[in-house]
């Protein structure tokens, strides 16, 4: 049998000897890319049960049958981090979703603003990179990605015991994100990260944030950084310091 260290997700409950038929996109994975075999080793993962072992029986045309040996990693779920952002162009996007799975946040929410160029998202697609993402990172569980939702909604219903970090690349007075986080690295509330568009946050919608009493304003240096990279700089500063 030959190791592997392809992982592939499944979106049903695993256990102890179960047959998988793995089809579509991972399937082509396997056959076409990693060319897998009979008797191939590939670890699979379900978000709810931890890691298995399993192993290749057969191959065809249409999928891959697999049978699952032996859970060797128990579930340990990401931290509570929600991760809020004006969507951006699909390319870019992608890399965002992929950055943020990488970096543990557990929830991710499209945020529709005054200056958001991009509409109808597919949820769907950005679901995919976060699967990709989370096969590729060894991460066991997949964040959930909620469908887009205005700004104005988003903040009228914000939960009481969560702080929202608002990164507002055009105000260098704040102080920077590990100042402002690093005294409160103890504290039992929740995180989130806000991210706005490209041209930033109207003036209305600055105020509208700066309201909400779970709010942190905090700078990212004093570049104007695109979305992905503010995305990938602010959830890496959190994770590190709130671990």
């Amino acid at each position: 049998m030959k190791k592997s260290k392809t992982r592939i997700f499944v979106n049903n409950s695993i256990s102890s000897n179960l047959i998988i038929f793995i089809k579509d996109k991972q399937h082509h994975f396997l056959r076409n890319v990693m060319r897998i075999k009979i008797n191939d080793e590939i670890n699979v993962f379900d978000g709810i049960s931890g890691e298995w072992t399993s192993k290749v029986i057969a191959v065809n045309r249409e999928n891959t049958a697999l049978h699952v040996t032996q859970n060797f990693k128990k579930m340990q779920s990401s931290p509570d981090l929600w991760l809020i952002f004006a969507p951006i162009k699909q390319n870019r996007m992608s890399i965002a979703i992929q950055k943020a799975t990488e970096l543990g946040v557990s929830k991710i929410i499209p945020c529709t603003t005054e200056y958001t160029n991009i509409k109808n998202i597919n949820v769907k697609n950005l679901y995919q990179n976060a699967i990709e993402a989370s096969e590729q990172s060894e991460r066991l569980d997949i964040p959930s990605i909620e469908k887009e939702v205005d700004l104005k909604s988003l903040l009228n219903s914000w939960p009481k015991d969560r702080k929202l970090i608002y990164c507002d690349e055009k105000n260098t007075d704040n102080k920077s994100i590990i100042e402002t986080i690093m005294p409160l690295k103890n504290s039992t509330k929740k995180w989130s990260v806000l991210i706005g568009p490209e041209g930033g946050f109207s003036d209305r919608e600055k105020d509208l944030i700066l309201q909400n009493n779970g709010v942190i304003s905090v700078s990212l240096g004093n570049t104007i950084l695109r979305s992905d990279t503010a995305i990938t700089v602010a959830l890496f500063c959190i994770k590190e310091i709130t671990s």
